[in-house]
């Protein structure tokens, strides 16, 4: 596969990035967060693209749930990674990689600029 669509099966936003893709004939592997882990090198890649505040999902349930000391805690890119690879909810979803870029969340406008449509 050409590129990979990081995400949480059950993620609203990831099904329909999944369903885009498909309806488009774009193969690509998943990898689900829940199931196959993520790793802090793997989040360090990321985070160097976008900054580690993008890749943190602060809208979401999990974060919301998190009490204030742990909010406070998460203040650099180490204390994030770190959260984001215990808590893989966390991150901001979904994450595809294609040529060696990645790209964070989805919406029908920015896939059609990634692939030229």
């Amino acid at each position: 596969f050409q590129m990979t669509l990081y995400g949480i099966p059950n993620c609203d936003t990831v099904k329909k990035a999944r369903a885009w893709l498909t309806v488009h004939r774009l193969p690509y592997a998943f990898h689900d967060f829940k199931k196959m882990g993520v790793t802090a090198a793997w989040l360090s890649q990321v985070a160097a693209q976008h900054g580690w505040q993008a890749l943190l999902n602060q809208r979401g349930t999990t974060w919301r749930k998190l009490d204030d000391a742990s909010k406070s805690a998460v203040n650099n890119e180490a204390s994030a990674i770190a959260w984001m690879q215990t808590h893989p909810s966390l991150i901001k979803r979904p994450v595809l990689e294609h040529k060696g870029r990645y790209h964070l969340g989805f919406s029908e406008q920015q896939y059609q600029t990634i692939f030229g449509e």
